[in-house]
């Protein structure tokens, strides 16, 4: 077996929008699934509208739907929701991020299918989950970021709310979905019984949280917010320079050490402040101001050049433009180039992990809406004429 091509053979039916139920029906295709993108004819997924577009073709929707195809089917109308159940007695998994009861009333939940396809894995993605008190409440990624704490400790001391800039909530939730249908496709495979996945947004980014939960729960405690900062760790953050900013983290006693010598002020590894990670955590604001003072000396590349030597983990503040163009990125070859239904070259983010030295490959463009309804339902309709 092609072990980039592990998921070759299973069906994945995906009847979602946007971000979380897309993100993971493309990790899902980039394993191998064949995964069908049930849309509706007006306008299809919302992200399809999305910009940037590229001669009317949303950047963004290629982004999450590559390896995919597409079908057109109205789910409100009784025979269009009747080809998509015939669609999933044939499919391993359904793949839906609808508000909690929404499919039951199209005749398409976790009961009804199952009853059909005992074997089906029913993932359901949703703000809160499908049962208790704010089940059949929406969410987005900020309302979840809001929820779930994350913007607590998010920004800088005393300021306002902020959200991280990427929609974690979303693609936790696409990420925690994937690796559990995973999971239950082997069970299914064992024993020929699927099972409904109830993945809530607010639990997965609260799973990410460990450490925040874990700290509230030992000490009592809320976290708070040390903008780029550690609570338990110094230093560990963004810090200014002549030209701007850079990261550094010197995590433990070791590079502490290092820092103190190429700052050269080797008498810090004995000032009482700063004797460990818990010390100089403690300490840490007047810590930086004096490695500040230093830092804004000289420019941000020439105090990383001196960090890399020394082996002390640092970076550069990059943009989105900067770290897509570095040499690593482009050694592990993650971007890829992408080829838009309407002809147009494009670039995209490919698959990240590499299996046995390769990543997955990108096998199909993203669809065009509807692009494959006459080649997957074609059989179904002409079967219904025949009986009809």
């Amino acid at each position: 077996m092609d072990h980039k091509q592990a998921l070759a053979g299973v069906r994945v039916i995906e009847v979602c929008n946007v971000a979380a139920g897309p993100f993971c029906g493309m990790l899902l295709a980039d394993m191998g699934a064949d995964v069908i993108k049930i849309e509706h004819p007006d306008g299809g997924d919302t992200l399809r509208s999305w910009p940037p577009l590229s001669d009317g073709y949303s950047e963004n929707f290629a982004s999450l739907n590559r390896n995919k195809r597409s079908v057109t089917l109205n789910l409100k109308d009784a025979g269009d929701a009747e080809l998509a159940r015939r669609l999933i007695d044939e499919a391993d998994v359904l793949l839906e991020n609808n508000r909690p009861g929404v499919m039951e009333r199209l005749g398409l939940g976790y009961e009804a299918l199952a009853a059909r396809n005992p074997r089906l894995i029913y993932c359901s993605i949703s703000a809160y989950g499908q049962t208790g008190p704010r089940s059949q409440e929406g969410g987005f990624d900020l309302t979840i970021q809001a929820m779930s704490g994350i913007m607590s400790v998010t920004g800088e001391q005393g300021g306002a709310p902020v959200k991280c800039g990427v929609p974690l909530a979303d693609f936790t939730a696409g990420l925690y979905a994937a690796t559990s249908i995973s999971a239950a496709l082997r069970v299914a495979e064992n024993t020929g019984k699927g099972t409904h996945l109830d993945v809530a947004m607010l639990g997965v980014t609260l799973g990410i949280a460990a450490l925040q939960t874990s700290e509230y729960f030992g000490s009592g405690k809320d976290p708070q917010k040390l903008g780029s900062a550690h609570p338990r760790n110094a230093p560990y953050q963004a810090f200014r320079c002549r030209d701007g900013y850079f990261g550094m983290a010197a995590g433990n006693n070791a590079l502490w050490r290092s820092v103190c010598e190429i700052i050269g002020h080797p008498e810090l590894v004995e000032d009482p402040r700063y004797a460990n990670t818990t010390l100089r955590a403690r300490n840490q604001n007047e810590l930086r101001e004096f490695l500040e003072a230093l830092f804004v000396q000289d420019d941000g590349a020439n105090w990383l050049q001196k960090f890399r030597a020394r082996g002390v983990p640092c970076a550069p503040i990059n943009s989105y433009s900067e770290v897509l163009t570095d040499p690593q990125v482009e050694h592990m070859e993650w971007v890829r180039p992408l080829e838009l239904p309407n002809g147009v070259q494009t670039k995209t983010f490919g698959a990240p992990v590499r299996i046995g030295g390769e990543s997955a490959p990108i096998r199909m463009r993203p669809p065009s809406l509807g692009e494959h309804t006459d080649e997957i339902l074609g059989a179904l309709r002409t079967a219904d004429k025949v009986s009809s």
